[in-house]
């Protein structure tokens, strides 16, 4: 599929590219955001060519690649034109299933960020009428694409005249060479750094370990677990409704309180992931943003409304203080490690994918009765463990049918397997006492 769209040329990688590149040297994989989904009756394979044409041409972060720069960095390369492929896949009547192969096989496919195009795209046809549309698959390489990046990517799509090509609108939105010049003005450094101020402060007081028992590591270092949870939905709401936050606030609060619990530690630091949108320009950029910010919490004492109330306003500071450029932050945590003599983990992060939906306010305020016969319905299950290497903790905050998902994965190094089931139980139990009692505390 031939594209054409404005802007070329050569800059330096945005600090967002910059750390997901980096990431990626460490962990060895390309991260990829995006999925399968069913196409509306009507739609035909030429509506989607149409569509990934559109999007190439319009949004410059999924025309970008990587360009070698000597020893360093690479650099960002904008090209103004080129060639994407489209996979057209026959039905063989299992559209979905087919889909889901498909993209299986687009996330183990090497990726090549010096050549490839960051976005795989196939549509699965009618066999009987090959322009007919089934099921749609396509993923975007985290380097060029963030969650809310995403949801703006999915709202334009709404300046696009399917019949003609036409686009309505022009394209809104920061472009990845224009942001990565203006992270060198004086503007965006003033704020880096009062980001490494905000986090040198709290580096030479914080525990240097989050967990600071070593455990004997699984076979397989790394592994995780799903609680999917009805029960802390309803929960949830009463919680934030009662509290006047959202409902991701209160889940950090939650998370906190079971940090302190399991690592002895009430006072804690997490890195929360701050999606920037805040920033002007920023919100409907079809471009990685994210970053992470640094919340220390105090969840060892009083009431849990107590905890939600310090977890939100540390979660105001650390959004204020995301905005920085990775080097200079890994260089500062060296440094200050070094001089404190101990090696700071800083590893443990928390995450609330749902996005919008974690900021929606909720459908009614749900009776005891029923957070209390949702509990049963909780289902946890266990994922993946792996040697490939990761965070000392990680968890996942994703919306689910009439549900919260909660994936917390982990360093068995650090939290054992027994340690993680607590850790989802607990968050549930913590946040449908606190529904059902306005008083409860985080004693535990």
């Amino acid at each position: 599929m031939p594209f054409e769209g404005g802007g070329s040329g050569v800059g330096e990688l945005t600090w967002g590219q910059f750390a997901a590149w980096r990431s990626m040297q460490v962990v060895e994989a390309t991260e990829w955001a995006g999925g399968t989904m069913p196409l509306a009756p009507g739609t035909s394979v030429r509506d989607v060519a149409t569509t990934l044409g559109f999007i190439m041409s319009r949004h410059q972060s999924l025309r970008t690649r990587l360009l070698a720069d000597g020893d360093g960095p690479p650099k960002q390369l904008l090209s103004s034109f080129g060639a994407v492929t489209l996979e057209v896949h026959e039905d063989d009547g299992d559209p979905e299933r087919l889909a889901a192969a498909i993209r299986a096989r687009f996330e183990a496919l090497p990726w090549d960020a010096y050549t490839d195009w960051p976005v795989r795209m196939a549509v699965v046809a009618d066999a009987a009428d090959p322009d007919r549309a089934l099921w749609f698959v396509a993923l975007y390489c985290h380097m060029v694409i963030d969650g809310y990046g995403f949801e703006a990517l999915i709202a334009d799509l709404a300046n696009l005249d399917l019949a003609t090509g036409r686009h309505l609108a022009p394209v809104a939105g920061v472009q990845p060479l224009e942001l990565a010049a203006a992270q060198r003005g004086t503007a965006a450094l003033r704020q880096h750094n009062a980001s490494l101020r905000y986090w040198e402060k709290h580096l030479r007081a914080i525990e240097p370990r989050r967990f600071p028992v070593a455990l004997t590591p699984q076979p397989e270092r790394w592994c995780e677990a799903t609680l999917t949870s009805p029960a802390t939905r309803l929960a949830l709401a009463v919680v934030a409704e009662r509290a006047k936050v959202h409902t991701g606030t209160v889940l950090l609060a939650a998370y906190a309180v079971l940090l302190g619990r399991l690592s002895g530690q009430p006072v804690g630091a997490c890195r929360i992931v701050v999606s920037n949108r805040f920033r002007p320009g920023f919100a409907a950029s079809v471009s990685n943003l994210a970053q992470a910010g640094l919340a220390v919490i105090d969840a060892g004492a009083g009431g849990f409304d107590d905890v939600v109330a310090r977890a939100f306003k540390s979660q105001l500071t650390a959004g204020m203080h995301a905005y920085y450029h990775p080097r200079d932050l890994w260089a500062l945590v060296e440094r200050v490690g070094a001089e404190r003599g101990v090696e700071l983990d800083t590893a443990c992060y928390f995450n609330d994918r749902r996005r919008s939906a974690a900021q929606a306010p909720a459908p009614g305020r749900p009776e005891p009765d029923r957070i209390l016969a949702a509990l049963p319905r909780s289902e946890l299950r266990w994922g993946p463990s792996s040697n490939e290497w990761d965070a000392t903790c990680f968890l996942h905050v994703d919306a689910a049918p009439e549900a919260v998902e909660l994936t917390w994965r982990v360093d068995t190094a650090a939290v054992s397997p027994a340690m993680l089931e607590t850790c989802l139980r607990g968050i549930e139990s913590l946040v449908v006492t606190a529904a059902l009692d306005a008083a409860a505390t985080v004693a535990a």
